[in-house]
């Protein structure tokens, strides 16, 4: 395997036990293996990778959703194996931090722009290339969660490598001072190798914990609590999206900037 091309084209089947030519055209990534299992039995289709690090599964539309696990480097991971046939678009459905006084919890949000602390993105383009999703996929999601009548809000996100940080004030201190409306792990990754591999990709997040207060801290009871309240929302309204971008949505093209 002497190319990048052969290697993803190796490797994303490798790494979800799915067939190369089982994936769609369109593609959900997720933190979260229970996604996957709710979407393979709304839709009836094969459930693949439970013995693998990624679990994946796509309708007969030709939607396909895929687990990728935590992180940035697992979000670097799952978007270059991504170019074994490069997907039409990519929306990430992930969780976050609200970091704003005003965000409360189940708040969905569309981030303009993220930005890179999480050092896995420098390996691909340089710090001063912004992290960006692509504007029109984010401008389709906007119009499904109106259409559901569900607030949502814009602004920058904070991605950053770093999983427990919550006790250290100091980085606290440089979070805020940066300005943005959340925190997680993975949105400016996606963007940035997305931008690289010239893939169209964008990310809806729900709000899962306010951080910056030591009773808004994640617990697993918390968590639990979210993820019942909210969960099968934030993935049909992923799977809307894609299901009729194709047919109701603007064209999607990659520019290089």
């Amino acid at each position: 395997m002497a190319t990048k091309l052969e290697i993803a084209q190796d490797w994303l089947p490798r790494y979800t036990g799915m067939p190369l030519d089982a994936f769609g055209d369109y593609v959900l990534l997720t933190n979260f293996r229970s996604y996957v299992q709710k979407f393979s039995a709304k839709f009836g289709c094969d459930l693949y990778g439970m013995d693998r690090p990624m679990q994946a599964t796509t309708n007969d539309a030709g939607l396909t959703i895929i687990n990728f696990g935590i992180g940035s480097p697992n979000a670097a991971t799952v978007m270059d194996l991504l170019t074994a046939y490069h997907p039409k678009a990519v929306l990430f459905l992930g969780k976050c931090g609200g970091l704003k006084k005003s965000a409360e919890i189940g708040n969905f949000i569309l981030p303009i722009a993220a930005i890179r602390g999480d050092g896995t993105s420098d390996d691909y383009l340089p710090r001063l290339v912004p992290a960006l999703p692509s504007f029109k996929l984010h401008k389709f999601v906007s119009e499904k969660l109106v259409d559901r009548q569900l607030d949502y809000r814009t602004g920058v996100v904070y991605t950053t490598n770093r999983r427990v940080w919550e006790h250290d004030e100091d980085f606290k201190t440089r979070l805020q001072g940066c300005t943005p409306i959340a925190i997680d792990m993975e949105s400016a990754t996606l963007f940035v190798v997305g931008h690289k591999n010239q893939i169209a990709r964008g990310a809806l997040l729900l709000v899962s914990d306010l951080p910056m207060t030591h009773d808004g801290i994640k617990t697993q009871e918390s968590d639990a609590q979210v993820s019942h309240d909210w969960s099968d929302v934030h993935l049909d309204i992923g799977i809307e999206s894609l299901s009729d971008i194709e047919d109701k949505g603007e064209t999607i093209k990659h520019f290089q900037y």
